[in-house]
């Protein structure tokens, strides 16, 4: 049986899922044996080809098939974003402010954060036992390259940390974080997608700092809540 006959004998939703498959190829490996193998099913499907293949048309037509092949597209499955501004070395010295990932579950949160980290250029990264490490693969496809730019170490308790430890945490007692003066060196603690930050970490914590929230749900996801915390940060050492 040939390939062709095979390929039209699936179901449709299998038919479009190789079509996205194809095009996800091309987008991250722009090379052009996937985009022919793709028009070439396009055409045994009665499709029009693709002949405009830049980001946007290709991004267009990959999201087409993964409509009509059902797939519930989460963020992390999203084409890698192109960036052609990257520089060749950061623009500013690091920050002598470490972060601890606090029994956070989720990988794609802790991608997001090490990308945080790394776009304003902050310390070390310090991983509670049960957090996903920079090894982990979503953990580094939601980080797009920085995890291997990033120093951290595994399995650190707070008693380890460095000091001053600065929890980030919502409550009654907290100092907004826009009155709070970082230190020159210490540690900010980050804590889990559901209770927070554990006992552990706020029985040491020499300061607690909070994000002032006005809704009726008194909190951010916990990569939102960094990313504020660090451009805060990045702003009072750099103005």
């Amino acid at each position: 049986m040939n390939t062709k006959r095979k390929f039209l004998m699936l179901p449709s939703v299998s038919q479009h899922k190789k079509c996205a498959e194809l095009l996800r190829c091309f987008y991250t490996d722009a090379q052009r044996v996937f985009i022919d193998n793709y028009n070439e099913i396009q055409d045994w499907m009665g499709q029009p080809s693709l002949e405009d293949l830049s980001p946007k048309s290709v991004s267009d037509r990959f999201h087409k098939h993964l409509k009509y092949a059902e797939v519930r597209l989460r963020e992390h499955s999203l084409l890698p974003r192109i960036n052609k501004k990257d520089r060749p070395k950061p623009s500013a010295n690091r920050i002598d402010v470490h972060l601890y990932l606090d029994q956070i579950r989720s990988a794609h949160n802790v991608g997001s954060i090490l990308r945080t980290v790394e776009a304003f250029q902050l310390g070390d990264v310090y991983f509670s036992k049960d957090t996903p490490l920079p090894t982990h693969p979503q953990v580094s496809k939601t980080a797009m390259g920085c995890s291997k730019e990033i120093c951290f170490q595994r399995h650190a308790s707070p008693s380890e940390l460095p000091r001053p430890l600065i929890a980030l945490e919502t409550s009654s007692d907290g100092i907004p974080i826009d009155k709070y003066t970082f230190p020159s060196s210490g540690c900010l603690a980050v804590g889990n997608e559901e209770y927070g930050l554990s006992d552990e970490v706020l029985s040491q914590a020499d300061a607690v700092v909070e994000i002032p929230l006005y809704g009726k749900k008194n909190s951010l996801n916990v990569a939102n809540a960094f990313a504020i915390a660090a451009a805060a940060i990045s702003q009072q050492f750099r103005g």
